[in-house]
């Protein structure tokens, strides 16, 4: 059988040269081509809002940071950075700013929530009676947040109000000592209620005006600030004027105590800042930070943490800039009643004033209400300083997580609600306390963790403001209010329906003041990353490691949204990946989408709201992953697909061409099985050969189109060149084992359905056609699929500059063209020209004796000449226009738009493939001068 199938392949050695040159052609090339194929691939969902841009085109993330709504649906919440803390080295920090191309990359690590005290003055002076020896009033406080719907109820502020004279403590040197010196030279003893002025009473004798905080805890964030009750000691002069205690912890020897013309109380909003840290010179050039300092100095690299150790104590002091705009709702309401006194409440323990406070009858005596928004700007007013503005503690630190969604059937999200933890505000070991907020009692919608700075009852840690930025002063912060990716995003929802809206008073929903929250402040607190490491040394965070939660790149030689810098962005998109690993999503072009939000009700009397929240749709991308480059593999396939075509078309012929030979084996009693195992020998052989020789070609050829082929996959070569002859080769082999000796009487051709006359060469030659319609669809099928091909490579190189970025079925798409993908296309073609020129050549071949007669009977040379070239006209045509359109509906189909330069490209394209099949046909056409006519003639 060897010797058999040589001798067939030899005894026909210029037909077996072109099955070998063809598989040799597609199979190299596929190898070859194949090694172009791992590419960075861009998946991309979301829709293209040309007339928008935010103040960065490429948002970096750490790995795995999206949540599922992005990922499912290209949606990202306002101020979605409150919920990453770190994930991003400084190393990747530094790969990202030296990729070619980017301008601006500007880092941020969201630390957490500080909080601070706002102080809310409330003037009772109109509820003290003159005529009253000694009398107090008081302050029933109630905590509204959320427009009002939120409220709650506070322990009472008492303000005690005495004309007898009153002593002050006067502060030395020792830290709180058990007793200390007071204004009258004598020293007292301060463990039954600390530093408080005592009360002179009749006969002499003193006695001290106890706090009722002493007893409500040992430390502050045990409670909330509505827990906490205080009293406050004025005494009443002659001539209306009043004396009170100076600020607390008074270390000013000589003024213990200060004049005042009112009775002004002073209760502390405990208020939560969410603090990161920038790198001051690119957040400058990202947003213009510098010219948005409205109060103080702007934030350098050089400010870091100021660390000062005093009597064995350590204290961390962080430098920051602090906002002018707080974005905050919420407000203490005061109502005042007077409580006439007949004795005085000096010396009575705190446990037991507390029950007696409770049970005098009380007087109404007016009453007010101050937002904190307003006590803020009074604060701001007094300028910066360690004992005026802005400062707080950094002691415990709060970092909320993600909300997270149900969805509803209406499209709508519910907002699901997350156990709180308000052991995570700390306890009564740190040194520095504040109360924990009021809501964080309330109905909470993210978890809570605590950022692990280290703790010991010797180190203190607070920040201190060395200026204000106002975030509406940020470069076009109005127009990024159009897109809610913009990091100082103002955090606000609309009411949804008219029950909502009436709920809200026609306002928008602002923060409450609680972490846990659902609407989340942007950064207030804004410090240097320098100063990131000075702060997380002594903790366990790993922070401390991968302190960056993301990096906003701006790129270069980009302003707004066109095709071009969205290839642009794209590209150094796909190099910030490849780079780094991290998490690359493309910000440019990105919309708002408004989304409406469900939001429980809280425990405080809030009810069920539906709002409707800004969030942002994606521009262009989502995910970049390294991947195989499905176009590149599709088109690369291609080229065996219609090799295949050319091969079985070819082996197709040839059975026919020995119908005669196979049908003597079939009558020598050769088993159909033989007969087939001997066609598909014959190619297989070709294959193998074809396939060893692609091997030593795919290196050398690789390395000159620079493309990466190493041996190992040059070896696969074989295998693809085996299994494409045997593909090829199949159908023909089953055809020739059903062969027959009748066969040897058939024509090689059919006859067409119907005899009729033809009147000109064209007819003739749609005849021909006509009646070898199979191996005419074989031919027009495989130049169509590389004129297709071709047409899609050329319009997304020609029509749209090398990339397309358009929807496919409802996604965002971006399609770029590689030389590879052109090589493969251009291939494509010619293989699929081949195929025809061959399917001219059997017809020749099989149409030898019509053409000599023909030419007997007076049909010039010419004449034939012709008749082939209309031959090839019309199958060309065939093929070209089914290609072209094919690759039109294609390429439409993936930009959602057929413009005219679409059309353009395709016309081409097709044109091109036309005029390709006619230049194949001289081929075969100069096979016509050739014809032994006489000879044809005889054996007729």
């Amino acid at each position: 059988m060897v010797g058999f199938i040589w001798g067939q392949l030899r005894g026909r050695a210029g037909r077996s040269v072109a099955l070998l040159v063809g598989v040799l052609v597609a199979t190299t090339g596929f190898v070859v081509l194949t090694g172009a194929t791992t590419t960075s691939r861009l998946a991309v969902t979301g829709t293209v809002e040309r007339n928008t841009r935010a103040a960065y085109d490429i948002l970096v993330r750490p790995k795995g940071t999206r949540t599922p709504l992005e990922a499912e649906r290209g949606l990202v919440r306002p101020n979605y950075l409150s919920g990453s803390y770190g994930g991003i080295t400084t190393a990747q920090y530094d790969r990202v700013r030296a990729v070619e191309g980017v301008d601006v990359a500007a880092p941020i690590a969201m630390l957490g929530y500080s909080t601070t005290s706002i102080e809310v003055p409330l003037d009772v002076t109109a509820a003290v009676d003159p005529a009253l020896d000694r009398q107090l009033i008081r302050i029933d406080r109630e905590f509204l947040a959320e427009r009002g719907l939120s409220h709650a109820p506070a322990q009472p502020t008492y303000v005690y109000v005495t004309t007898h004279p009153l002593l002050y403590p006067v502060i030395g040197d020792e830290y709180y000592p058990d007793a200390v010196r007071y204004t009258d030279g004598r020293t007292y003893d301060t463990n039954d209620c600390g530093l408080l002025p005592r009360e002179v009473l009749p006969g002499g004798r003193t006695a001290p005006l106890c706090d009722l905080r002493i007893e409500q805890s040992n430390g502050l964030q045990d409670v909330s600030e509505r827990q906490l009750w205080k009293v406050e000691t004025f005494r009443m002069l002659p001539g209306g004027r009043f004396e009170r205690p100076a600020t607390e912890g008074v270390t000013n020897l000589d003024a213990p105590a200060i004049p005042a013309s009112r009775v002004t109380v002073t209760v502390r909003l405990t208020v939560p800042f969410l603090l990161a840290a920038v790198d001051p010179g690119a957040e400058q050039k990202l947003v213009g930070l510098d010219a948005a300092v409205v109060t103080g100095r702007p934030l350098t690299a050089t400010d870091t943490t100021v660390v000062t150790r005093e009597r064995g104590l350590s204290s961390r002091t962080l430098p920051v800039l602090a906002t002018s705009r707080p974005f905050l709702d919420g407000a203490i309401r005061a109502s005042y009643t007077r409580l006439p006194l007949d004795r005085t409440i000096a010396g009575v323990p705190p446990r037991e004033l507390a029950g007696r406070l409770r049970g005098v009858p009380a007087t109404p005596a007016g009453g007010t209400q101050r937002d904190a928004l307003s006590a803020y700007r009074a604060q701001l007013a007094a300028g910066l300083g360690p004992r005026t503005c802005c400062h707080g503690q950094l002691q415990v630190v709060v970092q909320p997580g993600q909300a997270g969604y149900d969805r509803l059937p209406d499209g709508a999200l519910r907002v699901r609600p997350a156990p709180a933890d308000p052991a995570v505000y700390g306890d009564s070991q740190d040194l520095v306390t504040l109360p924990r907020p009021w809501l964080s009692e309330d109905t909470g919608y993210r978890p809570l963790t605590q950022l692990r700075l280290g703790r010991g009852d010797r180190d203190a840690r607070q920040w201190q403001a060395v200026g204000l930025f106002d975030p509406e002063k940020l470069t076009g912060f109005s127009d990024l209010g159009k897109v809610p990716l913009e990091t100082y995003e103002p955090p606000r929802a609309d009411g949804a329906d008219d029950r909502s809206r009436a709920a809200l008073g026609g306002r928008p929903l602002e923060p409450s003041g609680n972490p846990a929250g659902y609407l989340s402040a942007p950064p207030l607190l804004l410090t240097s990353l320098s100063s990131v490491p000075g702060l997380l040394s002594a903790g366990s965070s790993p922070q401390r490691t991968a302190p960056i939660s993301a990096i906003r790149v701006r790129v270069a030689d980009v302003d707004g949204w066109s095709e071009r810098s969205a290839e642009r962005v794209r590209l150094i998109a796909e190099k910030i990946a490849t780079t780094t690993g991290l998490d690359v999503d493309i910000t440019l072009g990105s919309s708002p989408a408004p989304q409406t939000v469900e939001l429980p009700a809280g425990a405080f009397g809030r009810p069920d709201l539906r709002l409707t929240e800004n969030w942002s749709a994606l521009g262009v991308a989502s995910v970049i992953t390294r991947a195989v480059d499905r176009k590149s593999a599709v088109l690369f396939a291609l080229v065996l697909v219609v090799c295949a075509l050319f091969l079985g078309n070819a082996v197709t012929a040839a059975v026919r061409d020995r119908r005669s030979e196979l049908a003597v084996l079939a009558c020598l009693g050769w088993p159909a099985r033989r007969i087939g195992a001997l066609v598909l020998g014959e190619v297989a052989t070709l294959g193998l050969v074809a396939g060893l020789l692609a091997v030593g070609l795919a290196v050398p050829l690789g390395r000159a189109l620079d493309i990466d082929v190493d041996w190992r996959r040059a070896l696969v070569a074989v295998p693809v060149a085996l299994l494409l002859a045997l593909v090829a080769g199949l159908a023909p082999a089953l055809r020739a084992a059903r062969a027959h000796p009748a066969a040897a009487l058939r024509p090689p051709v059919a006859g067409t359905f119907r005899a009729r006359r033809s009147r000109s060469i064209a007819g003739m030659a749609v005849v021909n056609l006509a009646r070898v319609p199979g191996r005419t669809l074989l031919g027009a099928a495989a130049l169509a699929i590389g004129v297709a091909a071709l047409t899609v490579v050329g319009a997304v190189g020609y029509a749209f500059r090398g990339a397309v970025v358009g929807s496919l079925l409802g996604d965002t798409v971006s399609l770029s063209v590689r030389g590879a993908d052109t090589l493969a296309a251009a291939a494509t073609v010619l293989l699929g020209a081949a195929a025809v020129a061959d399917v001219l050549y059997l017809d020749v071949r099989d149409r030898a004796t019509e053409l000599a007669t023909l030419r007997a009977t007076g049909w010039t040379d010419g004449a034939l000449a012709r008749l082939i070239g209309y031959q090839a006209l019309l199958l060309g045509g065939l093929g070209a226009t089914a290609g072209g359109g094919l690759g039109l509906a294609g390429a439409a189909w993936l930009v959602g738009d057929v413009p005219a330069a679409l059309v353009t490209v395709a016309a081409l394209v097709a044109l091109a493939g036309v005029l390709l099949t006619c230049l194949a046909a001289l081929v075969p056409a100069g096979l016509l001068r050739r014809l032994p006519t006489a000879r044809l003639l005889a054996e007729e």
